[in-house]
């Protein structure tokens, strides 16, 4: 991630207090990143916050406030190595997937070169309704790289799938698109990974220590260099979750 570009776009959802993580983490990583925000957005976290954060102003209008100075989202579009929008709503995902663009996180999306990721975020049954799925699929038919909503407890006190991918997650899917070294790229990798537990009767077990650490990083750093990775794992929590990858859990 060192040197590179990141456009962050953030939109109106709960999970918009998660953008100040991402932000951190990005910079941390050594990217220059620049936030664009829709109206909606600033509701639930302040544009002063990630300004700070980013040590770049946020982009909120097509105009500069009192000075009426145009922020071109052209020169954004062309500006950055990937333009990342997380939260992505379902609001903005309709804009986006039919080339709306009445704010300036939209028009720069459809003026942007680069490769666009977008992290879903909103209530379980918003997500599974047919037209969020259709523009969803209709994102990726444009090439737009989706990071799947996670399953877990919502704003609404539901539990089910919506949740937006946590920051450290989406910076390793980031990775995962902008690397361009990928000596492993077209094959195939088996990892083994974990502890097993060979029963002794009903009750009891015979296990051992292991974390399942090392094999998730071996894992992630496989898919980083372009491999297609089978991962199988005993009990653990230790899962490499990236792309690219296909998890087979077992216990004995």
């Amino acid at each position: 991630m060192k040197g590179k570009k990141i456009i962050l776009g953030i939109t109106g959802s709960i999970a918009a207090y998660k953008a100040a993580l991402l932000v951190r983490e990005l910079v941390k990583k050594g990217a220059e990143v620049k936030v664009i925000m829709t109206k909606s957005a600033t509701e639930f976290i302040t544009p002063l916050t990630l300004s700070t954060l980013s040590n770049h102003k946020v982009y909120t209008d097509f105009t500069d406030g009192q000075n009426q100075i145009w922020n071109s989202h052209v020169e954004l579009g062309l500006w950055g190595d990937c333009l990342l929008i997380a939260p992505a709503s379902a609001n903005t995902l309709g804009k986006l997937a039919n080339g709306l663009c009445d704010n300036i996180l939209s028009a720069t999306y459809l003026s942007a070169r680069c490769p666009v990721v977008i992290c879903p975020a909103m209530d379980l049954d918003m997500y599974q309704h047919p037209s969020v799925l259709n523009n969803l699929e209709k994102l990726k038919e444009y090439g737009d790289h989706i990071i799947d909503a996670t399953h877990g407890e919502l704003a609404s006190g539901l539990i089910g799938k919506g949740r937006m991918a946590e920051p450290e997650d989406i910076v390793k899917e980031l990775e995962l698109i902008l690397n361009e070294f990928k000596p492993l790229k077209n094959k195939k990798v088996l990892i083994t990974s974990g502890p097993t537990r060979e029963p002794i009767d009903p009750v009891r077990f015979i296990s051992n220590h292991s974390s399942g650490k090392m094999g998730q990083a071996i894992a992630e750093q496989a898919v980083l260099w372009g491999a297609q990775v089978v991962f199988v794992t005993g009990p653990t929590l230790h899962l490499p979750h990236l792309t690219n990858t296909k998890t087979i859990h077992v216990t004995s």
